[in-house]
């Protein structure tokens, strides 16, 4: 039970409250979604590469690479990629997205760079010496890389197909593909997500 004391008579009256001519209305959004570090990425790769029934659903193709998207954490964009015997990506990066990959079967070449290149303002660079960095990936093995990030991907096999688990996040905006004579790498050209999807 609450009590209220008597206002006298002779109290003045309470001042107005003061009232916004016109508040905004502010629509509630949703919390943006905590970025995907590549880390995480690579854990997602990792896991889906070891899904033996998963990897034999993809369907693979003598002549030339065969993929199924996938739901990737986070809102990230994810890949199964097959890979017939002596297919490549050529030299690409994946713009402002950081990614990771995971061999399935068989075994995978990356070639890189280990340095960052510009994002822009450029059509050739002439590499200085020991910026190439090479690693195989055999199945069950993975690797994460930031934004930027320039490589190759390759199944060197004359004979074997591979089967990889890729991931992005962001999903990717664009991939820039180079070519490349001896030190120097050429933009070639911008693909969009209409261009692959």
């Amino acid at each position: 039970m609450s009590v209220l004391a008597p206002v006298p008579a002779h109290a003045p009256a309470p001042a107005p409250i003061p009232v916004p001519a016109a508040a905004p209305v502010v629509a509630a959004t949703a919390p943006e979604p905590a970025a995907v570090s590549a880390a995480e990425l690579l854990a997602f790769t990792s896991r889906v590469a070891s899904d033996p029934e998963l990897i034999a659903s993809l369907p693979l193709d003598a002549e030339g690479r065969t993929w199924i998207r996938l739901d990737g954490p986070g809102g990230s964009e994810a890949w199964l990629i097959g890979w017939p015997p002596g297919t490549g990506t050529g030299w690409h990066d994946h713009a402002e997205s950081r990614g990771a990959f995971t061999t399935a079967r068989g075994r995978l070449t990356e070639n890189s760079l280990a340095v960052r290149l510009p994002s822009e303002g450029w059509q050739s660079l002439s590499l200085a010496p020991g910026v190439d960095r090479t690693r195989g990936l055999d199945a069950g093995t993975g690797r994460a890389f930031g934004e930027h990030h320039v490589h190759e991907v390759l199944n060197e096999s004359g004979t074997e197909h591979a089967i990889s688990v890729h991931a992005y996040y962001p999903p990717l905006p664009s991939i820039r593909r180079y070519s490349r004579t001896g030190p120097v790498l050429t933009l070639e050209q911008v693909e969009r997500p209409a261009d692959w999807q």
